[in-house]
């Protein structure tokens, strides 16, 4: 019996026509996304079902699609649907990362013409019947200096089109090498100098933790006087009321946004002022990307539900079904050490290293990488996955190589990973127990036995008296219960490190009690996708 697939978005017809053509049964319903009761209805009698952003693939949706395999995004983002329960539920959900890459990009430079020429507002005034030639005095490109925030697919596409347009280019990135830098044509440089250097400020990094209002009133403060700042990436990036303060002082003469902290955006403080340039999250709306992404998504699904293939998978490695039987925990441990070493690096990363010791070093060693280095880049962009993690990290100049070894010590297996920056070298190892469960057993070259938890906690210090009893008392004091608790050393009096399982994440004012205390000289908060 042929797969059927619901097309429940308004992907194009030649989309749709690929699944015909493969002998998939499709049904194309474009505005069904929007009736989520209806959907609800009909969707257990699918296999597949491709979208856009208008459908929302819930929790709720998801109880009866009884016999849904896989969702499949046209485009990058998949906020409108439930990674964690089509996990639960056994559904692979794909998107298509790099669809959108040229067209978003185009988008940025569009608008930092727009805001340099005043564009808008001379269309709006000569539409209107008046004749204010000198009222609109722009802004040459031409010799000035682009700060880009962010140097990945999308931000290496706008540093090639700045650089052709005979601008000088900066770009922070905390994960750019210098190799890639020259490679890009651009000089890489620290945010500070970036924004006090820069005529023009561009962003092109995800929303994430680190970077969540990463031009906050502070750094605002520190733009060259008569910047200006443009956003096609996400909302949440800038403090909005900030640059719109900013804007009216004088101090940033002009901004351009198509992303906001809130979307559908019908209020801003940056709407209606004068030198501000608004469009409603065009970045991937061009005919070109859309029948792109509609046609990438297609095959994709059609590959996975008539031959098992998966590519561009969210929460699902690139393995055979005899694989992934074997392979499942050592997956997630290749997963959870990258994220470690990922979270735990915060210089560019010049090169990794996985090292394969016994048993492992014979499994499907390229999907074992591909785990290790998509938990690694997800500290800085939770978008990456299994397909587009490895190309994100050669983007950057990352040079990744694989060790291969005889079983060598107590273990029947192991993973280390082993991450160089320009100034240090960090290694963690991990195992996975007879119970199926992955461990860390090795950090710092210090031995330990660690279960591995959604919420954790690194500390670092002297091998001294009384960590212990400071760890468990700052966490019972401020509620904090902790569920497993494993402490190492080098050797009497050395270095040593506590990592603990917790129920929760420590809030930062605890985090702030055990930095004040003096005894520590790290502490980390850790999360790890379980």
């Amino acid at each position: 019996m042929a797969p059927k697939v619901l097309v429940s978005d308004a992907l194009s017809e030649t989309a749709v026509q690929i699944f015909r053509d493969r002998g998939i049964d499709v049904t194309f319903e474009p505005k069904l996304g929007k009736d989520k009761d209806r959907l609800a209805e009909i969707i257990g009698e699918y296999d597949g079902l491709a979208i856009r952003s208008a459908t929302k693939v819930t929790a709720k949706l998801l109880e009866n699609a009884s016999n849904l395999k896989v969702v499949g995004r046209a485009g990058i983002g998949v906020d409108n649907v439930d990674l964690t329960a089509a996990s639960k539920k056994g559904v692979i959900v794909m998107n298509t990362p790099f669809g959108n890459s040229i067209t978003t990009a185009e988008h940025a430079i569009s608008l930092m013409m727009a805001v340099a020429r005043q564009i808008p507002e001379a269309n709006a005034s000569t539409h209107a019947g008046k004749w204010e030639k000198s009222r609109f005095m722009g802004v040459e490109l031409t010799g000035k200096t682009l700060g880009v925030i962010g140097a990945g697919n999308i931000g290496s596409i706008v540093i090639d089109r700045a650089l052709g347009l005979r601008m000088k280019v900066l770009a922070y990135d905390p994960y750019l090498s210098e190799e890639r830098a020259v490679q890009l044509g651009v000089r890489k440089v620290k945010l500070p100098e970036l924004l006090e250097n820069s005529d023009f400020v561009t962003l092109h990094v995800p929303l994430t933790d680190k970077t969540r209002n990463i031009l906050s009133a502070e750094n605002i403060a520190r733009l060259k006087p008569g910047a200006r700042v443009i956003n096609c990436a996400r909302g949440g990036l800038v403090d909005e009321q900030a640059l719109a303060d900013a804007l009216k002082s004088g101090h940033v003469a002009g901004a351009a946004f198509d992303v906001f902290a809130e979307e559908p955006a019908t209020a801003s403080p940056l709407f209606n002022l004068p030198g501000v340039v608004v469009t409603p999250h065009l970045g991937a709306a061009t005919t070109e990307a859309q029948e792109n992404v509609a046609l990438q998504v297609a095959e994709q699904m059609a590959d996975y539900l008539l031959t098992g293939a998966v590519s561009n998978a969210l929460n699902m490695p690139n393995v055979t079904a005899e694989e992934a039987k074997v392979m499942g925990p050592w997956l997630k441990l290749a997963e959870h050490l990258g994220a470690f070493a990922g979270q735990m690096t915060e210089e560019p990363i010049v090169a990794v290293n996985v090292l394969y010791d016994g048993a492992v070093a014979e499994m499907n060693t390229a999907a074992l990488n591909a785990a290790a280095v998509a938990g690694l880049m997800q500290a800085s962009n939770p978008d990456v996955n299994m397909v587009s993690a490895p190309v994100m990290a050669r983007e950057r100049g990352i040079d990744l190589s694989t060790t291969t070894q005889e079983k060598t010590g107590v273990f029947d297996a192991y993973i280390k990973i082993t991450v160089t920056t320009e100034d240090r070298e960090r290694s963690i190892a991990g195992t996975v127990f007879s119970d199926g469960k992955p461990r860390f057993i090795q950090i710092k070259g210090i031995n330990i036995d660690a279960e591995i938890g959604a919420h954790m906690l690194y500390t670092t210090n002297q091998d001294r008296a009384g960590i212990i009893g400071t760890l468990g008392q700052t966490m019972g004091e401020n509620g904090v219960n902790i569920a497993n608790f494993t402490l190492g050393r080098a050797e009497r009096g050395k270095d040593a490190i506590a990592l603990l399982y917790l129920d929760d994440q420590p809030p930062p004012e605890v985090l702030a009690k055990l930095e004040a205390t003096g005894m520590f000289q790290a502490v980390r908060p850790l999360r790890f996708a379980m």
